[in-house]
């Protein structure tokens, strides 16, 4: 590697560090004037020799959607996470449950998450999704009423350590919806990140495997 190359890597390493959340192409190349900004080639190059010379580390770099983070690997989290002070939050089985149905069959909306669940959606459900930042309203159906289409966001890739949704795993057939829910809270358990100023914000590796909720759902649409 040139010393200009290896120079453009610890800058890169340097962001990746520090940064508080995954850093898109575009977020990077705005750290460079532009008479000396780097191409988009050059900074993928970067990229994956960082993502090689952690591969056998306890942090690795990890693509979340069109963004990169460096994470503590899943072996290490339960450790991690000793180090959060507060109780983490807990989630009942009708959030999860909810949450997995918009992840497998989006767009959806709360009339086809209460047609799957068979029972109403509480308005408190989804306003929590919104405001954690995993579910987002992508637009609306085309029928009286005008209701509004439920999507997932980067925030939920990023929780459950997905690059995408195609990262997520097969549908299990004839799969228990109590039982599904509390394997995503297990999973949200272990994927809590601590809080506090002990280093830097490199954050642990979220819950990536959890299942569907229930047989015969369609596999999720790519999201452009």
């Amino acid at each position: 590697m040139t010393e200009t190359n290896s120079e453009l890597k610890n800058i890169i390493e340097a962001a990746l560090l520090v940064a508080g959340q995954p850093l898109t192409m575009e977020k990077l190349l705005t750290m460079f004037p532009e008479e000396s900004r780097p191409t988009r080639d050059e900074v993928r190059a970067v990229l994956q020799a960082l993502e090689l010379e952690y591969a056998e580390r306890p942090v690795e770099l990890k693509q979340i959607d069109r963004a990169w983070r460096f994470q503590t690997r899943a072996k290490y989290a339960s450790w991690v996470a000793r180090l959060a002070e507060e109780r983490p939050q807990r989630y009942s089985r009708a959030l999860l449950e909810t949450l997995a149905i918009i992840a497998y069959r989006q767009p959806v909306t709360r009339g086809d998450i209460e047609e799957i669940r068979g029972v109403s959606v509480s308005a408190d459900i989804v306003r929590t999704l919104l405001e954690r930042g995993w579910v987002r309203e992508v637009g609306v159906r085309d029928v009286p009423g005008r209701p509004a289409l439920l999507g997932t966001t980067r925030e939920f890739l990023e929780h459950f350590n997905l690059k995408g949704l195609e990262d997520l795993p097969p549908l299990a057939a004839l799969r228990d919806l109590e039982a599904i829910g509390a394997e995503l809270d297990q999973r949200l358990e272990q994927g809590r990140t601590p809080e506090g100023d002990a280093g830097p914000p490199v954050r642990a590796a979220g819950a990536a495997e959890h299942e569907a909720v229930a047989a015969g759902m369609p596999q999720p649409a790519e999201r452009e």
